[in-house]
Order: C-alpha cells, then structure tokens, then sequence
C-alpha cells in the first residue's frame, strides 16, 4: 500500500498485526492474507501487508481513526498507520467478469470461499496475528516448497475471470524464481490472445515489475515462451533470432543481447529498479529488426538508432508511460551509439555528452551493452575518468553572453541568436573564451558583417 503521510519509511507487520487483532478484538474474524504471508514464509520482509476480515467495511471504518474508502462496494478500505495504509478487505466472492477484469456481482462470504477467488496458491494463504497458525485451503504451502506458481483450481476459469493474470503468473514465476504449473502454462498458451483486452496501463506495470523486481531475463524469456511477448511486444519478439555481425556481437541474436544485458542488471545499486534503465535495455535494439541488411561486409543496421526510436516512441504511447519516463528512455535510445566516438570528441562535444541529463544512465546502459555483447569497456572507462576529472562548472559553465547581451551589440531577436549563443557555449567549454569580453570579440569577429549599417 502505498506511504500516505510521514512515519516510517516502509510498511510495518506491528501495524498490520495491531489492525488484524483490533478487528478480532471487536468480534469479527481477521487474517493477514496474500503475499505478506508467502513471503514471511519465504524469510523475506514484505513490501506491504494485506488483511481479510468478517467485517463489513462500513463496520471497518467505524473501529479506526483514519481511513479511506477505496472500494467500499467491494469491501475494500484502507486503515492508515504511521503513515501507510494498510488494506482490509471484506471476504467476498465474485462472478462474472464481463470484461476479462471486473467482476459484475460482489457477494461478502466466509473466509474459505474469499481464498478460492484468488489468483495463484502461493498467494492465499492466511496468517493468524493472535497464535501465528497459517491456514491453507489451496495447497499454497506446499506449492512454496516446489517453488511453484500455479493457478487456484481451473486456469482456464481464472484466467477467464481477469486477463491479466497471465501475465501475472509470469511476473509472480520471474521474481520469485519459481517455476510456471505445466497445466497453468498450457492455459495460458491456449488464452494467449485475450490479453489485447486488458489496458497498456495495467500490461505496463506488470511489464515493468517483470524487470525491475527480480529475474528479468527469465521473465522475459518466458513471456516468449507463452506467447504473451508476441502479443505485447510484437516489436521486441521480432528480435528473437535477427542475427548480428558476429565480430560485435559474439553472444548471438539481438534477442539474446538483450537478454545478456537483463541479467546483468546490477544488484544492490539505486539504478538496479530503475525502470527506465531497464526499458531501455528491452528497446535500445528495437530498431534492428526493421533495419537489417547484409551485403558483401557483412550484416548491418543503418538508421538502427533512428528507427529504434520511432518504435519506442510508439510501444510507449500504447504502453500509456508517462511523458517524463517515456522521454528518458527515448534519450537512452537515441544516444547508445554516441560512446563509440567519445574518444574523438572534441572538448565542447565531449563536455555536452557527459553533462546529458541523466548520464549516469546512459554510462550504466553502454556498460551492459558492452557486457552484453563483445566485452570491451574502453569506451566507458574513458568517459568515467573524463567526468571524474571535470568540476560541475566545466560541465555547465555560467553563460558569458545571453540574448540580451546580443541585442545591445545591434543583432536582432532570431535564429541567429541561437547558432551565435550555441557557437560561444561550444568555444568556452572547448577554452578558446573565457570571459564576456573575448565572447564579445568572437561574436563580432564572426558576424559583425551581419549587423545592419
């Protein structure tokens, strides 16, 4: 759930605990339920922690200070502790699913049937706050110690009820390092196309969790192995096989470089759950398989970049992402290349490159794909040092003349401002100027002739 006010810096299981027994202290029935329970079965702290009752959800927010009803038609509330909310659900059943999302009809019901109306075993076991007993009607548990995800009863039935939960399966497989149920991954082949139902937004997140939260190179490899990849990502399936110049690109296909680079996420460091650095592993390529040619020299990927982009571009806006990620990702696309010439840059140009907004990006991208692929980091190391040897203000130098400054030297408000103002920028951060005075000589040098007389 997610962080609502000042307190702690992540979700508490005193807090949840403290909710769970103050409903059972009032009469009615309360578990802990769903993946906080899996994963303290697992020895790992949950990210958040998620409650079924007896309790009606109007009964709900009458015991506690603070909440939000979320969902009251479907029984769900969030109680807020220490600044996190926490959510409480009503057991229900639910029925037809019209949309391949939503469920039609909500009924509250006993606990049991509540459990049988979830996704997958592993995430619907119970955990009593007061004695610590873990319930388990669905064989969740044992599922747990098989390192298995498989579907509640009939897969055909819920995956029928929300699309989305193939992609799920996926997700829950990937991060978890599980294994798919035979039966769950056949279902999934067999409804693969239903999921153009669902929202780019809800495909998305799932996507995005796929490779931020653990095994994105096994998720990915088993979206192509449901089918599911050709179906969102017809774009990046067609990397599967495209072959590259083999002095480049030792590994293989495009499809296994990206691969390579996904498991080469780094762990431990801020950029290994940023997403934009992980799309950008998925779409820096994509451009290649629009743009393969082979001739005499071998095979090549002219204007690669370019399309790449103009993919990507469009992947996103089906994909629904936000301007500002869609835009960064769209930088590291466009700017993959640029590393191969840093060494041969001049001064100014250099001092742009690495002064990029979110370079540290863009160096991170270039080093999985050099990981990825044929190994050699001179490139990166050189563009390390470089940055590690120049202060913030060589990088970004104040400007020695502004517009203004042009039009009290004669020149008139145009596009000639802009070719003057970058020229001065490129000369001082190359330095040839180091003052306002000599930008003025320069400026005057150069285009005095076109000031009118």
């Amino acid at each position: 759930m997610p962080h609502i006010g000042a307190g702690r810096t992540r979700p508490s299981r005193d807090a949840a605990v403290r909710i769970a027994r103050r409903l059972q202290q009032c009469g009615h029935e309360a578990y802990l339920v769903g993946g906080c329970v899996r994963d303290l079965l697992r020895g790992i702290e949950p990210g958040d922690y998620d409650i079924v009752t007896s309790a009606k959800p109007e009964e709900v927010c009458t015991l506690f200070s603070h909440t939000v009803p979320v969902g009251m038609s479907f029984g769900v509330v969030i109680v807020v502790d220490g600044g996190f909310g926490y959510e409480v659900a009503t057991y229900r059943s639910e029925s037809d699913y019209d949309d391949g999302r939503r469920p039609s009809h909500v009924t509250f019901t006993s606990v049991e049937e509540d459990v049988r109306r979830r996704d997958f075993t592993v995430n619907a076991l119970l955990l009593d706050p007061l004695t610590g007993d873990i319930i388990d009607y669905v064989g969740g548990r044992q599922d747990i110690e098989k390192r298995l995800i498989r579907t509640i009863g009939d897969p055909e039935k819920r995956f029928g009820e929300d699309h989305l939960r193939m992609l799920r399966a996926v997700r829950f497989a990937a991060n978890l390092n599980y294994d798919l149920d035979p039966e769950t991954f056949h279902a999934i082949r067999r409804h693969v196309h239903a999921i153009a139902r669902i929202s780019g937004e809800r495909i998305r997140d799932e996507l995005t969790k796929i490779l931020t939260q653990g095994g994105p190179r096994r998720g990915m490899e088993m979206l192509a192995e449901t089918g599911l990849l050709a179906e969102i990502l017809p774009e990046v399936d067609a990397l599967r096989g495209l072959a590259q110049p083999r002095e480049f690109h030792p590994e293989g296909d495009v499809w296994e470089h990206v691969l390579r680079m996904l498991e080469l996420l780094p762990s431990g460091e801020r950029v290994e759950n940023d997403l934009c650095l992980a799309w950008g592993i998925v779409l820096h390529d994509v451009g290649k398989s629009r743009t393969q040619s082979e001739n005499e020299t071998g095979i090549h990927f002219y204007g690669h970049v370019r399309e790449g982009k103009r993919l990507a571009d469009v992947i996103m806006r089906r994909l629904k992402f936000s301007r500002a990620d869609a835009d960064t990702i769209l930088d590291l696309i466009g700017c993959h290349m640029l590393f191969i010439h840093a060494q041969e840059m001049r001064p100014h140009r250099l001092k742009r490159f690495l002064g990029m907004p979110d370079f540290a990006l863009h160096l991170e991208l270039h080093r999985l794909d050099c990981l990825g692929s044929h190994g050699f980091l001179d490139n990166y190391h050189y563009c390390r040092e470089k940055l590690a040897g120049l202060a913030g203000e060589e990088l970004h130098p104040p400007r020695l003349l502004k517009g203004d400054d042009l039009i009290t030297m004669g020149f008139s408000p145009g596009p000639l401002f802009s070719e003057i103002l970058r020229a001065v920028e490129d000369a001082q951060l190359d330095g040839e100027i180091t003052t306002p005075d000599e930008a003025r000589r320069m400026v005057k040098n150069r285009w005095g002739h076109t000031l009118s007389r």
